[in-house]
């Protein structure tokens, strides 16, 4: 597993990869309160099928990328980072697979950019359409969707952080390594890491202008997700124009990459792979 740094216009990002420099590229991001490594199983694996795999901490987790500002980390600046990743790696089309906040900027890079990317990924989020109609019409979704708007509070971080990280300690479910978890927290306890992380929410956020995404999609949602319920999940389908395949994981938590490495992977290399 290779360790370096991204130089762009914004910074440098952090970033974890494996496979030939010639593989085909595949470009991976990370959720919240996690960082690249989440991705250490996939990456490895599919840099050993011959694909280049790299993940980066994203916008706010990388210290070389950390703006104060919550309006600097608006969906457009988080888009315009994995453009400025890929340049910067020489990739003019890659493959892109997103979890939780980096599944939603995966949706949006597609379908902004669909020229850019080969196919997408998409693993507990979904479209975010289905989502917004969720939100508004099913009760279930709206319940599990509260916390987006607890966590603007100023007293978030003082919260999270206090007792040795113990609220974010109990958001992962024990699905988590417990040694990967005690990182995460290493990495949020930096100055000014959580409350970079935390401005995901904070920015004001695009509303109903994503349309229908054209480029071949793989969506994975686990019936244990306690962010996105079915109703979202379920009317992803009809906001891809393009080929998709739904994929359901039983018994499965908000955690899949790091819950299920070896089930998931297995399907981003069917995906990718065609």
């Amino acid at each position: 597993m290779e360790q370096f740094g991204v130089q762009t216009a914004e910074g440098v990002f952090d970033a974890i990869a494996a496979g030939p420099e010639d593989g085909r590229p595949v470009l991976f991001l990370h959720g919240f309160p996690e960082a690249a490594v989440e991705w250490e199983h996939q990456v490895a694996v599919l840099g050993r099928a011959g694909f280049r795999a790299v993940a980066f901490d994203q916008r706010g987790y990388s210290p070389g990328v950390r703006p104060e500002r919550a309006l600097e980390y608006d969906m457009e600046s988080l888009v315009g980072d994995v453009l400025a990743v890929a340049d910067a790696l020489g990739w003019s089309r890659f493959d892109l697979v997103g979890h939780d906040w980096g599944g939603a900027v995966a949706w949006w890079t597609a379908h902004e950019h669909p020229e850019r990317l080969r196919k997408l990924a998409v693993v507990s989020t979904p479209h975010p359409r289905a989502l917004f109609d969720a939100m508004r019409t099913d009760e279930d979704q709206h319940m599990r969707s509260a916390y987006m708007t607890e966590w603007r509070s100023s007293t978030t971080e003082k919260r999270m952080l206090a007792d040795n990280g113990a609220a974010l300690r109990q958001m992962f479910e024990w699905q988590v390594p417990p040694s990967r978890v005690d990182e995460y927290l290493r990495r949020l306890a930096e100055p000014g890491a959580l409350t970079a992380a935390l401005n995901w929410y904070r920015a004001g956020r695009p509303g109903g202008g994503i349309e229908q995404v054209s480029v071949p999609t793989l969506y994975v949602w686990s019936t244990e997700d306690v962010a996105f319920g079915s109703t979202a999940a379920f009317a992803t389908e009809k906001w891809v124009s393009g080929p998709y395949r739904f994929e359901m994981l039983e018994d499965v938590s908000h955690w899949v990459p790091e819950q299920a490495p070896e089930a998931l992977t297995a399907l981003l290399l069917e995906h990718l792979g065609t």
